[in-house]
């Protein structure tokens, strides 16, 4: 439950980072090229043992980890085209709900556990979700031909878990779980780098300092959430489900009450009946294990 709880607490903190770069206008695109490298390099840092690229193609996760950090560049990139045509909230809700694709993966795939508590845990935590995420009383609404967007949000999010935990349990080592975390980074940032090279040569792209600081501020915690999910999937006593429904509310949860401590933010009625349902959904799938 430790292992979790820390991944919990470290993709909090990167919600709390995103809206800091709101604030002081960080380069998103830059800032998570570089946060991408810094999380790579924490991973290698965090490897035991010593690191030879030219090994790396022999591990049986390496093409599946090519795959996820091309992924994670098309999930960003989908999530700012959500956000702008339809809104964040939209983008939210698409991004969090996508929890029912590994869920259903791991009931499916490994026969996990659907006990009664369970389910209703698992549909409470999806409204929960919605209800959380909405930032407007009237809820939410999409146009016809912008909803392709928050479907792909919701599939590559949904994709990416999934693949982590079908690649961690297929052919991951327990002690090569940094160095496979490293490579998924690694791989994102590399497509990172070129999406930032054709910018600078297409048209004048100005690197900032801030946005640097911003990356490495970012990536630190980015690997940790990452890293720290891994291990809470290797739990004995958890299967995937458990954790993936645990560990998208929680962070939804924890997100909400630190908009409301340090950002001032105000939530509506909605808003605090998903906090409740959020509370609600984590201790009857807790205690379904």
């Amino acid at each position: 439950m430790i292992y979790l709880a820390l991944s919990v607490l470290s993709a909090s903190l990167i919600f709390i980072i995103f809206k800091l770069f709101s604030k002081y206008e960080i380069n998103i695109l830059q800032a998570i090229t570089v946060n991408y490298i810094t999380a790579s390099i924490s991973g290698i840092i965090a490897y035991s043992s010593p690191i030879k690229v030219y090994d790396l193609p022999k591990y049986e996760w390496f093409y599946g980890t090519m795959a996820l950090g091309l992924i994670f560049i098309l999930v960003f990139n989908l999530m700012a085209v959500t956000t702008q045509k339809s809104g964040l909230s939209v983008a939210a809700v698409a991004s969090k709900m996508s929890v029912a694709i590994p869920i259903t993966f791991g009931i499916i795939a490994y026969n996990e556990s659907t006990g009664f508590l369970k389910i209703i845990g698992i549909l409470i935590a999806l409204v929960a979700v919605y209800l959380t995420s909405i930032k407007s009383s009237k809820g939410i609404s999409i146009k016809r031909e912008n909803l392709i967007f928050p479907l792909l949000v919701f599939i590559g999010n949904g994709v990416v878990d999934t693949s982590i935990k079908f690649l961690e349990t297929s052919y991951v080592a327990k002690t090569d779980i940094p160095i496979f975390s490293a490579t998924v980074f690694g791989f994102a940032a590399i497509i990172g780098i070129i999406k930032l090279s054709f910018q600078a040569i297409t048209k004048t792209v100005s690197i900032s300092i801030k946005n640097i600081i911003g990356g490495i501020a970012l990536g630190i915690p980015n690997y940790c959430s990452i890293y720290f999910l891994i291990q809470a999937l290797r739990h004995d006593n958890m299967d995937s489900s458990t954790v993936f429904t645990i560990n998208n509310v929680a962070v939804l949860l924890v997100s909400t009450i630190a908009g409301i401590l340090f950002f001032n933010e105000k939530l509506i009625l909605k808003n605090w009946i998903g906090i409740i349902l959020s509370i609600l959904s984590i201790l009857l799938v807790a205690f379904s294990t």
